[in-house]
């Protein structure tokens, strides 16, 4: 039976038109059934024209909400004055059990404010954290989190943020006991700020986390483990760092194989590998990053989001739905072993 996703309508840089395309797409190669969630009297005129030239998938309903949260709103005052925002109508709408997942490329600390305060957080959870996969030399992502929920954070937040890593990380990847490690300037017990070293410690007394120490800026990008965690002021600088490396990378290497006759024939021949290093880097082949430790599902895409990254941020929301893993984070933090139905690497 198909997935129900609520999709924020009024979020991304380009909204609606984003949010529009990557919904058809969605309609089109998911099964899931969509609502996008915004001013009817804006979105249902575009939502037809798109229709019209570019074919249906499963069916599009619109909810209407009259106002909407933008980037340079304050998230506490915004959330505290817009009752009818799409973010807070969409999410109302998986509270209420009309759909099992919430996806917005909108403000992200308008996101989690209005996720906690409508969806509640799961039982053990202080503060929800965001979780986003990045690319490594071995081929199999690594989750980071926090990236972005939490400026200050304390070490009973960052041991949480480990074991939902942890229980993310093992059901999404497949594997029995993702290793864990603390980011931090150094491998050594020794190094570190007072938070990391206030924190690890406890994540080596947790037996139901595969936790290995300290790791380094470099090791999100080797595969030397599954899950690091961090504060979300440092994860959100990893992040954007990262998308900036990306970029550079990308042009550059598109700059030299077009600088001669021979490089451009070079470029052709290898086009495909280009493409596939190209998607690697592609921060819309990821969609978006679930806001963990809420009661129920919703993902916060890039503010840059394109009609890829919204399909993408959909496909998530509903893997993430049905891939019970708010169960299992609970059971976690209670301390329970939590099975993944794979083996390990």
């Amino acid at each position: 039976m198909p997935v129900e996703i609520v999709v924020d309508a009024m979020g991304s840089d380009k909204a609606p038109e984003s949010e529009i395309r990557g919904a058809i797409l969605a309609s089109r190669t998911l099964d899931v059934n969509i609502t996008l969630v915004g001013p009817e009297e804006t979105l249902r005129p575009k939502l037809e024209a798109a229709l019209h030239k570019r074919g249906a998938g499963r069916p599009i309903r619109i909810v209407h909400a009259s106002q909407w949260i933008t980037m340079h709103d304050k998230a506490a005052q915004a959330v505290r004055t817009k009752h009818d925002a799409s973010m807070r109508v969409g999410l109302k709408l998986v509270h209420e059990g009309k759909a099992q997942g919430f996806f917005t490329a909108g403000n992200t600390g308008a996101a989690m404010v209005t996720a906690k305060m409508v969806l509640r957080t799961l039982d053990g959870v202080e503060r929800p954290a965001l979780a986003t996969f990045l690319p490594t030399i071995t081929g199999a992502p690594t989750l980071l989190l926090d990236v972005g929920a939490n400026v200050d954070t304390d070490a009973s937040n960052l041991v949480q943020f480990a074991v939902m890593g942890s229980m993310y990380a093992g059901q999404l990847l497949k594997v029995e006991r993702p290793r864990v490690g603390l980011l931090s300037i150094g491998e050594e017990d020794s190094k570190g700020n007072e938070l990391t070293r206030e924190t690890l410690p406890l994540l080596r007394e947790l037996k139901n986390i595969n936790f290995i120490g300290n790791v380094e800026g470099r090791d999100l990008f080797t595969g030397t483990v599954e899950v690091v965690v961090c504060d979300g002021f440092v994860g959100n600088v990893a992040l954007k760092t990262s998308e900036g490396v990306a970029k550079l990378v990308s042009k550059s290497l598109r700059e030299a194989l077009t600088a001669n006759l021979f490089s451009q024939v070079g470029a052709l021949l290898s086009r495909g590998a280009f493409e596939s290093f190209r998607r690697r880097l592609d921060y819309s082949e990821y969609g978006g990053a679930p806001l963990l430790g809420v009661r129920g599902v919703c993902i916060v895409g890039h503010g840059s989001s394109n009609e890829k990254a919204v399909m993408n941020g959909i496909r998530v929301a509903a893997e993430f739905a049905q891939g019970g893993v708010n169960a299992g984070i609970e059971a976690a933090l209670r301390g329970e072993a939590v099975p993944v139905e794979a083996t390990t690497p």
